[in-house]
């Protein structure tokens, strides 16, 4: 059975990840944008990073330019912004697709693995969350407009 530790992703800097170095923790997989009306809750994810990091928590951000062009920089100008404006510290990794026939294959298993509404797989807007549990699976999916303090209580449960 497939789990976040089966991919590998580069992160803004081009260097390889392998997500199964997140191994063990609990996850919230982040598609973001830094043009959307959504873009500040990079602020709340940064303060969910901060807060639980240190109990095993990571929030990993993706990039992703599919939603009215909202993520049209290149991985430098992505990194800046995000450091500049809302300093974040958490991993950023370069910008893929979350839907279509060009969709990452991390997007497509978490699709499967957390159908949104009505059972429908696309990803509908930026900023939609997946939180998943300490053995790599998929817990719970949100939508782009759950702020990132109302999933506290939910990443609590499983730290």
């Amino acid at each position: 059975m497939t789990t976040l530790a089966d991919f590998t992703l580069p992160l803004l800097s081009g260097a390889p990840q392998n997500l199964a170095d997140f191994s063990g923790k609990v996850i919230l997989v982040v598609n973001v944008a830094n043009q959307c009306g959504l873009t500040p809750q990079y602020e709340g994810l940064e303060a969910l990073y901060r807060q639980y990091g240190d109990r095993g928590f990571v929030v990993l951000g993706f990039p992703c330019n599919q939603f009215a062009g909202q993520e049209p920089g290149t991985s430098e100008e992505i990194a800046q912004f995000c450091e500049v404006n809302y300093g974040v510290t958490f991993p950023i990794f370069e910008r893929i697709d979350v839907n279509g026939e060009e969709a990452h294959p991390l997007y497509k298993w978490l699709k499967e693995s957390a159908p949104g509404l009505l059972g429908s797989e696309a990803i509908k807007w930026n900023f939609t969350k997946f939180l998943i549990g300490r053995d790599g699976k998929v817990v719970e999916r949100f939508a782009p407009a759950t702020e990132p303090a109302d999933i506290a209580g939910d990443i609590e449960k499983l730290l």
